[in-house]
């Protein structure tokens, strides 16, 4: 779009916001996000009968969301199974949430975690400096790291645990779209196509209280949505699994 306009070249530049992380500014939802939340929630739920099956079970299911938790939040809601869900924008403290899970497990003998993928970043040690092609932040992978911790401190504690891994990433991201983002979609699509023959320029087609807008690129670029912990997309949350609103040092 800028350089176009820099070369004074007639070039309708419009976006669509498509993302299953639903972290796109003016957007309330992207296409993408309730197919990834549907899948989500069937590998919570598996996730749940594999914990049942055997005494000390803990399915830890490490969900997508490198900096926003809306995935997993809308999971956890829908399935109404999981025990806690650790989210990008709520840190917490690790031995907080072992004393948690201890608890749970002494009067369940079963757990289910949900964890998005930017959970939990600021408990590795090593350089964060490293960025991938697209120049992101490469990110340390939290569900093999939660369950080793997991592992240890049980062991320490002397409480026998099964821990069952699940990691579904290409599963959620490569599902058919279901109905509701298909139509979403092709609604999307078909604002972009008028905005470009209408000889608008330099905008995303944004979806806010139930109105399709126009929004400057430039402005979405400065601004990224996150998971509100004061909102009530993360009070259901904390009603669904009955964790703390924060896991303190000593549980």
């Amino acid at each position: 779009y800028q350089e176009a306009r820099k070369r004074g070249h007639a070039l309708s530049v419009v976006g669509v916001p498509k993302t299953i992380d639903n972290d796109v500014g003016f957007v309330s939802r992207t296409f993408g996000f309730f197919s990834a939340v549907e899948e989500a929630k069937r590998v919570l739920d598996c996730a749940h009968t594999e914990a049942r099956s055997v005494p000390g079970g803990i399915g830890v299911v490490k969900l997508m969301g490198r900096h926003a938790g809306f995935v997993t939040a809308g999971a956890v809601v829908a399935s109404q199974d999981v025990n806690f869900a650790l989210i990008p924008e709520v840190p917490f403290k690790l031995e907080g949430f072992l004393a948690a899970l201890k608890q749970r497990m002494a009067n369940k003998s079963h757990a289910v975690i949900a964890v998005a993928e930017g959970a939990g970043q600021h408990l590795f040690s090593a350089d964060r400096a490293e960025r991938d092609a697209s120049g992101n932040v490469k990110l340390k992978d939290i569900g093999p790291f939660l369950c080793e911790e997991i592992k240890s401190y049980f062991k320490t504690e002397g409480m026998t645990v099964v821990i069952r891994y699940f990691d579904p990433s290409y599963q959620i991201r490569s599902r058919p779209a279901n109905s509701e983002d298909a139509l979403f979609c092709d609604l999307y699509a078909r604002h972009a196509v008028h905005a470009a023959m209408a000889g608008k320029t330099g905008v995303v087609i944004g979806f806010l209280h139930e109105r399709f807008i126009h929004v400057p690129i430039e402005l979405l670029a400065t601004h990224a949505k996150r998971l509100d912990p004061a909102s009530g997309w993360w009070r259901s949350v904390l009603a669904a699994t009955g964790q703390p609103a924060q896991f303190d040092g000593d549980g």
